[in-house]
């Protein structure tokens, strides 16, 4: 999915995911525990590295895990990185807009995105995917770095054993700037081994919060009860800040280990 191009995903574009998932030639396979494997992948011209994750939930239903990726107000509780997120509309039942803004480790400037999310349910998997687009009413914040993402996605299948749910994430996102090599590593060794793990114990509690929380309210299932506004194409531009955006660059290499507070914090969840 190019950057910037608001495009309906077809079928082709699910399977580009599936084949990163699935394939793993000409990847580095750089932490590997049980149930839990992480590889990584440069890319021509892009300094930060593609990052594949696979786990397995023994105890988590396929269903289940796809309604927790979903569901925004559990977004919000489960995920601690989470700054803000705006549901900017909807192009059709299986892809809509976003606005998403991250909690990068101090002291590094945050991210936040405008998102095209695609999704599918095969009935035997579930795959979701979104790429970076433009919004004309949501131009890059001062207190951000307006980030990239060439390609992110999910796939949620039944575990090969038959038991719970395997789950595979697929990310390239340029941060943009210039990172610190320890921050890095650290995706690789801590950050994404956590993720996983924060991730399964939302999704182990999942069942009990949505009993009280909306329980019946599941627009990713059920279309008609989609209340965002439709998505203008003609909405679907830089705004006039970004056009006018010289630079997009912050050098944040020298910042050292020891200055980042929030990385000890993430190492003790």
């Amino acid at each position: 999915m190019e950057v910037g191009l608001i495009k309906i995903a077809e079928d082709r574009d699910f399977e580009k995911l599936k084949k990163l998932y699935d394939d793993n030639n000409d990847w580095r396979l750089d932490y590997n525990k049980p149930d839990l494997s992480v590889w990584t992948k440069s890319v021509q011209g892009i300094s930060f590295r593609m990052i594949k994750i696979r786990t397995r939930f023994p105890d988590v239903l396929p269903e289940t895990m796809y309604d927790v990726l979903h569901d925004p107000d559990y977004r919000k509780i489960w995920d601690t990185h989470v700054i803000d997120t705006k549901d900017i509309g909807f192009f059709n039942p299986n892809n809509d807009l976003g606005y998403y803004s991250m909690a990068c480790p101090s002291p590094l400037k945050n991210r936040d995105f405008v998102l095209q999310r695609s999704w599918l349910d095969t009935g035997t998997e579930q795959l979701i995917i979104n790429h970076s687009v433009y919004h004309k009413d949501y131009p890059p914040k001062k207190s951000f770095v307006r980030a990239t993402s060439f390609l992110t996605g999910y796939v949620v299948r039944p575990s090969r054993n038959g038991e719970g749910t395997e789950l595979g994430y697929v990310s390239h996102i340029d941060p943009h700037g210039k990172l610190p090599g320890w921050l890095v590593n650290k995706v690789t060794q801590i950050f994404a081994p956590k993720m996983v793990k924060k991730l399964h114990k939302a999704s182990v509690a999942y069942l009990d919060w949505k009993v009280k929380n909306n329980p019946n309210f599941k627009p990713w299932h059920f279309p008609e009860q989609i209340i965002s506004p439709r998505i203008r194409l003609e909405d679907c531009v830089k705004s006039t800040e970004e056009k006018n955006l010289k630079n997009n660059y912050v050098d944040e290499s020298n910042i050292k280990e020891s200055r980042s507070k929030d990385i000890e914090i993430m190492d003790s969840d």
